[in-house]
């Protein structure tokens, strides 16, 4: 039936689409899905990492589909999703996670700093989201995850390209949910807001600063930003926010940017770096790949957090306020019992 899974379908599991998969957020998020009993195809650019995140995912008794896929090539993307259908059947899910950065003074960066995080970072959502749409939208169904980040809401010094993009990610699905619900089309969007993670971005980066950057604190382990999109996968829900400080900073922002701008213009550089220097000649991976399998997590383990209560929270949400409903209630009928 049109907009719903058959029970073979649902006794198969779900095919899932992550981008940026070979490392980082991506990579945990592959993983926490083959856990679920999900086939996962895998779309990155880097052949390492790609190799050893399928190895990963087939180990957890999931299918696995490794796809060489720079996001910022349109028709790579559109080649990828129609050899995922073939092979693993139609897309139930599609998370685009794809994202290059460069930290650097606006006045220090180049126009082509610009064009390359905009066309993987942004375009690149771009590009999977059609991809998804071509295939969700004549179904009915279907889940398309945008991974996000608080930046999209704040913007902070020394991250300008990284943070527009969001912005324009954040934008760009605003208006794809509208035009969805107008056409009555069943595919749902969501995006998710992560804070600062330790993953392997902050090697490989670009990078026109002499010390070696760091995840703003608080910092949480990937696994905590692959349970919060693995949640807004299955649940109706138009946005996740991960982070309790996180979740401060985008509210505030919205009562009083003034003062975000105040705080930041003091806090937002030295928060972004170590002590230690940069080592002469450090690659970065903004054109290319590099080689190697970097995995999932960075090397700020010991400072990153496992767990968010904000976001259990906030998957909790309608038995949190069931309950204080039903709390109020109680409150309003001793209240009437004693006059």
């Amino acid at each position: 039936m049109r907009g719903r899974r058959s029970a073979v379908e649902r006794m198969r599991g779900r095919v899932v689409v992550v981008t940026g998969a070979s490392a980082g957020v991506g990579r945990a998020t592959a993983r926490r899905f083959a856990r679920a009993g999900d086939a996962v195809a895998l779309l990155a650019r880097g052949t390492d990492g790609l190799e050893a995140a399928r190895n990963e995912v087939e180990k957890l008794g999931a299918r696995a589909l490794a796809i060489e896929t720079d996001v910022a090539d349109a028709h790579a993307v559109e080649r990828a999703a129609e050899r995922i259908e073939a092979e693993l059947g139609p897309i139930d899910v599609w998370v685009n996670d794809a994202m290059v950065t460069v930290m650097s003074r606006i006045v220090d960066s180049t126009a082509e700093d610009y064009r390359r995080v905009t066309e993987v970072t942004y375009l690149g959502a771009v590009h999977g989201s059609l991809a998804a749409l071509r295939r969700m939208a004549p179904r009915g169904r279907g889940t398309i995850v945008q991974v996000g980040s608080a930046l999209a809401y704040r913007a902070i010094p020394l991250q300008s390209a990284y943070c527009a993009a969001k912005h324009a990610m954040r934008g760009f699905t605003d208006s794809l949910r509208t035009e969805l619900m107008h056409d009555g089309i069943g595919v749902h969007v969501t995006m998710v807001q992560l804070p600062a993670l330790n993953t392997p971005q902050f090697e490989w980066s670009r990078l026109r600063f002499d010390r070696q950057p760091q995840p703003v604190p608080p910092i949480y382990a990937p696994e905590v930003a692959a349970e919060a999109i693995f949640f807004a996968a299955g649940a109706r829900r138009r946005e996740v926010w991960v982070g309790g400080w996180n979740a401060c900073l985008m509210f505030g922002n919205k009562i009083a940017p003034g003062i975000g701008d105040w705080y930041l213009a003091r806090t937002g550089f030295a928060s972004q770096f170590t002590d230690e220097p940069v080592a002469p000649g450090r690659p970065d991976n903004l054109e290319a790949p590099l080689a190697g399998d970097w995995g999932a997590s960075g090397r700020f383990g010991r400072r990153a957090r496992r767990r968010s209560l904000q976001l259990e929270l906030t998957r909790r949400r309608r038995g949190l306020l069931l309950g204080a409903g039903a709390a109020f209630a109680a409150l309003c009928l001793g209240l009437r019992a004693k006059g």
